[in-house]
């Protein structure tokens, strides 16, 4: 008889149990749907975020912290030789004084190459120009490699032109290059001499025309072309002109900064009608020695020709060192980058290293600054 009510009471509970398991299944169907539907209707963001979210930042931090600063540098001896046998235990690397821990050290010949090509066409350019495509244009014969490197072709005067964005192909890069050419202000023959009759432009297209903004275009180029372009390459801006701006928006100080946060090494080939106008060597020395490239600066054909040799080797010759920075603030401070040599024997060889002299730290922010106008 006992057996029996108690075996009448546990159903009891189970069936009351059940109708509540029920009942809470369906309300909880029946929230999910409602839910479903007001997101369908009104997408709004959820005002505040769950604890998950709080783990995904922790991790998005410690990811930001073990970034790894690339590099890249070259060794020559005294007689502009490139030294190709370093070994990790023969540098070191500091930052802002510090010493840093290397994760990697190895030449990069085989590391994917992305660049622009710069080609001042301002008046000052107008009577080497056509030595300039040749030598740019050989120049990416010799140093693209099939489905491995790409680069860009801008040309500039007062304003930017894109005559080709990033690619590997190198017969659209030679047509864009063969594009190039000087274009005189309305009206202009030649030796500053104005022939009538040509209908006026405006004030501000004549002004554009007849000036040359070079840290306009390396600013530009830094941030419309090179930042987009692959992960884990060599990036470079090769720029030949004079080196003489005079419309520029941007400073000097701007265009390196914007090349340093991209990794982009700038090399200058300074030309141009160096008897009218004069070469600004200082001004292109500064800004390939703060980015880690060099420059050039031919006084015929041959030079030229040399000067751009020289660049495909110092690309194919570079050392790629990795650190993680002892310094995890993100505060986009920059910081100043030392390579030294240890090995007793290679210090008496006097050995120059070209590399970039620092960085920004990264910041918080995920959002990229506003791009400026595509040229």
């Amino acid at each position: 008889m006992k057996l029996r009510v108690l075996c009448a009471a546990f159903l009891s509970v189970s069936l009351v149990s059940l109708v509540f398991l029920t009942r809470g299944s369906s309300a909880q169907s029946d929230n999910s749907n409602n839910t479903r539907a007001r997101v369908t209707q009104n997408p709004t963001p959820s005002p505040t975020p769950p604890k998950e979210e709080e783990t995904i930042n922790s991790d998005e931090v410690l990811r930001v912290e073990t970034n790894l600063t690339n590099v890249f540098f070259t060794a020559a001896d005294k007689n502009k030789r490139f030294i190709s046998t370093l070994k990790r235990e023969d540098v070191r690397v500091l930052e802002d004084g510090v010493p840093q821990q290397v994760f990697t050290f190895q030449q990069s010949a085989d590391l994917p190459l992305s660049m622009a090509i710069l080609i001042d066409t301002s008046r000052s350019e107008e009577r080497t120009l056509p030595e300039e495509k040749l030598a740019a244009k050989a120049f990416l014969e010799a140093v693209m490699r099939a489905e491995k490197d790409e680069a860009a072709v801008v040309s500039f005067t007062g304003e930017a032109t894109l005559e080709q964005g990033l690619t590997g192909n190198v017969a659209r890069l030679r047509r864009a290059i063969d594009r190039v050419e000087y274009v005189p202000p309305s009206g202009l023959i030649g030796g500053g001499v104005v022939v009538g009759g040509t209908p006026p432009i405006s004030d501000s297209q004549q002004m554009l025309a007849g000036s040359t903004a070079i840290w306009d275009a390396v600013w530009t180029t830094s941030n419309e072309i090179i930042r987009d372009s692959a992960e884990h390459t060599r990036r470079a801006i090769i720029l030949l002109t004079d080196g003489q701006d005079t419309s520029s928006q941007m400073r000097r100080d701007d265009a390196i900064k914007a090349a340093v946060k991209v990794d982009a090494l700038v090399y200058a080939i300074g030309i141009g009608d160096r008897y009218s106008y004069g070469i600004d060597e200082g001004s292109l020395k500064k800004i390939t020695e703060a980015t880690g490239g060099r420059a050039y600066f031919p006084h015929n054909e041959r030079d030229l020709r040399d000067a751009f040799m020289q660049i495909q080797r110092e690309l194919r010759e570079q050392y790629l060192i990795a650190y993680s920075s002892s310094n995890k603030a993100r505060d986009g401070a920059y910081r100043r980058v030392t390579i030294e040599i240890t090995n007793p024997e290679l210090q008496q060889q006097s050995l120059k290293l070209t590399y970039r002299p620092g960085y920004f730290a990264k910041t918080p922010e995920a959002a990229p600054a506003n791009p400026a106008k595509k040229p």
